[in-house]
């Protein structure tokens, strides 16, 4: 299942649940987002045939990360860009978010382990302004 966390018709989430399943090559975001999701199901014996990426000039404003859960259960919030809480929806093993705009937060409902993949280079403190997260009693999940 692929589900996109909206606000205001801008997509600040793709998540890509573990059961997904399709055939052939899918990419689930916009072709301007400066990260892309997509999911691969090919067969036995299927090449991709040997590249190498060109060198191509781009100019990344915003951070975007995706997070791989690959053990536990982890509650992810969603803020708007003016850091007011909007929603939250549960991860679990196997699950893949993309973050992609407003803000977001994470409480670990278990021991959990997170790959994280994001734009670089980091910079630093410069990289992110953290605000104070929605309380458990505020919590609104959707989906």
């Amino acid at each position: 299942m692929i589900e996109n966390i909206l606000h205001n018709q801008e997509i600040l989430a793709t998540i890509l649940r573990a059961n997904f399943h399709s055939e052939g090559i899918e990419f689930f975001t916009p072709s301007h987002f400066s990260q892309q999701l997509g999911y691969m199901n090919r067969p036995r014996g299927y090449v991709i045939a040997p590249h190498v990426h060109n060198p191509v000039p781009r100019e990344v404003q915003f951070t975007k990360e995706v997070l791989f859960i690959k053990s536990g259960k982890v509650r992810v919030d969603f803020y708007d860009d003016n850091q007011s809480y909007l929603e939250s929806r549960i991860l679990n093993q196997g699950d893949i978010v993309l973050l992609a705009f407003g803000g977001h937060g994470f409480e670990m409902l278990e021991a959990s382990e997170i790959v994280e993949v994001k734009q670089g280079p980091y910079a630093g403190d410069a990289d992110k302004t953290r605000f104070e997260p929605v309380s458990n009693q505020k919590v609104i999940f959707k989906g």
